[in-house]
């Protein structure tokens, strides 16, 4: 009997941490996009109009996040982390293009 609790304890916990590193993952990437985002500012590679957006759409990101984890009692579930990913590899592309445009800061 104490065999299957500890078993299915264990299982449990396999199943379940990475499913919360992924929202940690999550995280990690946000607050890099906003570095991102930040230095781009500073080094006037972002204009005022294009950090603004960018801005806005790492918020965006950061909502559904933690929308996501609150309806599913703080953890991620495989669809919502891949689209969660799907749009910082989409912002993430945009950061690129915005601070290596010709438009800069004046």
């Amino acid at each position: 009997m104490f065999t299957k609790i500890v078993l299915s304890t264990a299982l449990l916990a396999a199943f379940v941490a990475p499913l919360a590193a992924n929202a940690g993952e999550v995280q990690n990437r946000i607050n890099n996009q906003n570095g991102r985002i930040n230095a781009g500012v500073r080094n006037g590679s972002l204009t005022y109009g294009e950090y603004h957006r960018l801005d806005r759409s790492e918020d965006r990101i950061q909502a559904q996040r933690s929308r996501d984890l609150r309806n599913n009692g703080g953890h991620l579930t495989p669809g919502e982390y891949h689209s969660l990913n799907h749009r910082e590899n989409n912002l993430s592309d945009r950061i690129y293009f915005d601070k290596h445009n010709q438009a800069r800061q004046h």
